[in-house]
C-alpha cells in the first residue's frame, strides 16, 4: 500500500514555504496539504483539516513553534510534528520534547535527508542529529538524578524492555526487528504496550524515561 502522509509547512517565511513545498513534491507519499505562518495558524488548520505531520518553525511571531507544539500534541497526540530552525541550541529541544515533538531538524539538512525524516516519522519513529540528543539525555539524566524511580517499567516484560533498550540507543524499527530476529510489526506492537504501561506518547519520550530510571546508561 502506497504511503500517504498530510503534511503542514508552517513558517513566517514564505519563500522557506515555497522552496520546502517544491522539494517534498518530488516524494509521491508526501502530499503538502497547507501552508501556516505561525503557530495560531497551525493550531488553527489541526483543528479542522487531517494533519499527519507538520514541518515546524520555531521561532515565529503571535506564536511560536514550542507553544503551538504544545497546543497541537495535548488536542492531537497523534500527529507527529518536526522542528525544523537554524537552531541548535539545547534549551529549544529539551523544550520540544517535553511537548512531544518527533524530529528535529536543522535548516542545512539535505533534501533527501528531510524526506527519510519525514517518512521516518510517519512510520512512528523520531529522529534527533545524535550530537543534540547526547547533549539533551545528559541534561535530562542530571535533572531528574535525585527524583525517586518511577517504577512503571516494572511491569514491562523481558522483551519489552529490550525494545524500549534499543529504542534509548536510537535504533529504527527495522533495526530493533534485525537485532531481536523478530518482525517490524511485531516491533511495533510492543512499541504500543511500551507506551501504555510507562505512560508516554513516543519514542522520545521513551528514550528519556529509559534514561531517566536508569534502564540503559548514556
Amino acid at each position: 500500500m502506497a504511503v500517504s502522509i498530510n503534511l503542514l509547512i508552517v513558517d513566517d517565511h514564505a519563500l522557506i514555504r515555497e522552496g520546502l513545498r517544491k522539494i517534498l513534491s518530488i516524494e509521491p507519499g508526501i502530499k503538502v496539504v497547507g501552508e501556516a505562518a505561525n503557530g495560531q495558524e497551525a493550531v488553527d488548520f489541526c483543528r479542522n483539516h487531517q494533519v499527519d505531520i507538520l514541518l515546524m518553525d520555531i521561532n515565529m511571531p503571535l506564536m511560536n513553534g514550542i507553544e503551538a507544539c504544545k497546543i497541537i500534541k495535548s488536542e492531537a497526540p497523534r500527529i507527529g510534528i518536526i522542528a525544523l530552525t537554524i537552531h541548535d541550541q539545547d534549551e529549544y529541544l529539551f523544550e520540544l520534547i517535553k511537548y512531544g515533538i518527533s524530529g528535529y531538524v536543522l535548516k542545512d539538512v539535505r533534501p533527501d535527508q528531510l524526506i527519510q525524516t519525514i517518512l521516518g516519522v510517519a512510520r512512528g519513529e523520531s529522529f534527533i542529529p545524535p550530537a543534540l540528543t547526547a547533549r539533551v539525555l545528559a541534561e535530562f539524566s542530571r535533572l531528574t538524578s535525585g527524583e525517586p524511580y518511577d517504577k512503571k517499567h516494572q511491569t514491562l516484560t523481558d522483551r519489552e524492555l529490550e525494545v524500549l533498550k534499543q529504542v534509548a540507543k536510537g535504533q529504527s524499527n527495522k533495526d530493533i526487528a534485525n537485532s531481536l530476529f523478530i518482525s517490524e510489526k511485531t516491533v511495533k506492537n510492543h512499541l504500543t504496550n511500551i507506551f501504555q504501561k510507562i505512560g508516554v506518547v513516543d519514542r522520545t519520550q521513551a528514550a528519556l524515561y529509559a534514561i531517566k530510571e536508569k534502564i540503559v546508561d548514556i
